[in-house]
């Protein structure tokens, strides 16, 4: 991808400006041209992957999911394109939306393109043309969706309907309805969780936030905007802190594929207003996303973009993800919306907080732990919180990080950050016992029923991890484990409390305390790990600790949950 050369006095951490967020959205566009089939209805990407969905289905996400990019970009010979594709379309090419298919979520990107480009694009179909892409879309409105973030996208293809007066009653019934789905979700501080239960993830920010708040703005409803808005400004408080130094966003959660997607809620906030963010550090988190994954193979030698994280990878893939789902990553070029005068775009770039200075941050809302150090720029993401066991290991391990990936399993066959008892890693049924000043507890179940009560407690690059196994049978082993470090960074666990050299133990007759210092750092020469803290066990349900350069923190278990406090606030 040739992109134009670094503007280092503007952007003096990441080189980047708007010329080439535009560079990188028409070599994009360009790329996937000659995939085209069905006069521009479908597109067809090369590879021998097909979702669950089907190739006819994954060709209309070809479609539906680079018209973002064209819609964002506004290049009104390119959209010409797409206007020819989407007549094609509607007149016998594409499959119809029906309950809870892939189809419907591909309606609702069609249908926000149209909204944002309607003078480009809508504006200049034939009638018959608008009438049949109408119709086709209206089957979104009373399609039945997956109870998530699904719920969405129906309000987003009503918001245009209703727009251009097409069954506007019908529109107005899905926008409620959609609308009010999310409300049982939300659960404060800004954050969503992705559906029933607790599962926090990337969904948050490109479709919980991104749907309901651009459906206000292009509405021009400024009551449903202020409502909507405010939550994403909270949310974007912690939202930054939740990448890296070098521009990775947090390895955690399902569709990692989408890759600088993870941009949007900065856009977003930017655009409409609602973000607490300096436009500087805005830009800087955006185009130091875009910059990680354009270095590091996520587009290959045709210029296409990539099934995987980095380059092509599996693991990150689901049974939905087709050869063309890596293009939700369009969603990250929401920021060309903005005017090339906006101070997003003229002020220079602000490091974002990663770099300031190191930060132990709780997240009330999601019960999580993050822990970033300056040094390095890595963010360590402490999971006491979300769950989602369909998508193990990407929602259930005790730690997630900007420098690293879970994995099935590392060294002798277990999995990374994990309490294995008995020879099982799962861990299910999590119970958030709260977050505070440097820590953060659980209570999940764990091989053969027994129930664990996990703390972290974390100061520099440093944690603590202690973990109270009950209801197991005596004797029974355990093992922890900690982080599986990539190339760049050093992981390393020692045991402190029930565990051996080799990180394993035995329960006892009653609860058996078992703890072990961890730390995951990108610094050359740190500081010997054990000589951080002192960590002594007073009985099986205390702890103390005390950090070589802070405070003495006492830790007791209880059978409510877990009390943390300063050991002089006995």
């Amino acid at each position: 991808m040739q992109l134009p050369p670094d503007d280092r006095a503007l952007s003096p951490r990441t080189g980047y400006t708007r010329a080439h967020w535009e560079a990188a959205a028409d070599a994009l566009l360009a790329a996937v041209e000659p995939y085209a089939a069905q006069g521009g209805a479908l597109y067809h990407l090369p590879g021998d992957r097909t979702s669950w969905s089907g190739r006819l289905s994954d060709g209309l996400e070809g479609y539906a999911r680079t018209l973002l990019a064209a819609a964002f970009r506004r290049d009104e010979t390119v959209l010409q394109r797409y206007a020819e594709g989407l007549a094609a379309g509607v007149d016998g090419v594409w499959p119809r939306i029906e309950d809870r298919s892939q189809p419907l979520v591909e309606a609702a990107s069609i249908a926000l393109a149209l909204r944002l480009t309607r003078p480009l694009l809508w504006d200049r179909l034939d009638d018959g043309v608008r009438q049949r892409a109408a119709g086709w879309l209206a089957d979104a409105l009373t399609a039945e969706a997956w109870p998530c973030n699904w719920e969405l996208f129906p309000v987003t293809v009503g918001g245009f309907l209703q727009e251009i007066g097409y069954e506007p009653e019908a529109s107005r019934k899905a926008i409620e309805r959609g609308l009010g789905r999310i409300e049982e979700w939300y659960v404060g501080e800004g954050w969503y969780t992705d559906g029933d239960g607790r599962k926090f993830d990337h969904y948050n920010g490109w479709a919980m936030h991104l749907y309901p708040v651009l459906h206000a703005w292009l509405a021009g409803d400024t009551g449903l905007l202020d409502h909507y808005g405010g939550r994403l400004s909270r949310y974007l408080a912690d939202y930054a802190r939740l990448f890296g130094g070098d521009g990775a966003p947090m390895h955690q959660g399902r569709s990692l594929t989408y890759r600088f997607a993870a941009t949007v809620p900065l856009w977003l906030g930017a655009l409409t207003g609602h973000t607490p963010l300096p436009p500087g550090q805005t830009r800087r988190l955006a185009s130091g996303a875009l910059r990680y994954f354009l270095e590091r193979g996520a587009v290959d030698s045709r210029g296409l973009l990539t099934l995987g994280w980095h380059g092509p990878d599996s693991a990150v893939l689901q049974g939905y993800s087709g050869p063309a789902s890596p293009y939700w990553a369009s969603k990250g070029f929401l920021g060309l919306l903005l005017p090339a005068d906006h101070p997003v775009w003229t002020e220079a770039e602000e490091p974002g907080p990663a770099e300031r200075s190191d930060a132990i941050t709780a997240l009330a809302a999601p019960n999580w732990l993050l822990q970033s150090t300056s040094s390095d720029g890595v963010v360590r993401l402490h999971n006491h919180g979300s769950e989602d066991v369909r998508y193990d290991p990407y929602y259930t391990r005790l730690a997630y990080s900007t420098a690293t990936q879970p994995v099935p399993s590392y060294g002798n066959g277990v999995s990374d950050n994990s309490v294995i008892v008995g020879g099982d890693p799962g861990r299910t049924g999590i119970e958030p016992l709260g977050v505070g000043e440097g820590w953060a507890a659980s209570r999940h179940t764990a091989g053969g029923g027994a129930r664990v009560t996990d703390v972290v407690l974390a100061q520099g690059a440093v944690e603590v991890r202690a973990h109270l196994v009950e209801g197991a049978e005596p004797g029974t082993p355990v093992r922890v484990t900690g982080w599986a470090a990539r190339d760049g960074v050093r992981a390393e666990l020692l045991p402190l409390v029930g565990l051996s050299e080799a990180l394993t133990g035995v329960t006892g007759d009653g609860g058996t305390l078992f703890v072990a210092l961890a730390r995951l750092t990108g610094e050359p020469d740190p500081v010997p790990l054990e000589e951080t803290v002192s960590v002594r066990a007073d009985g099986e349900r205390e702890l103390t600790v005390r950090w070589s350069d802070g405070p003495e923190v006492r830790v007791r278990w209880e059978d409510s949950g877990v009390s943390v406090v300063p050991s002089d606030g006995r």
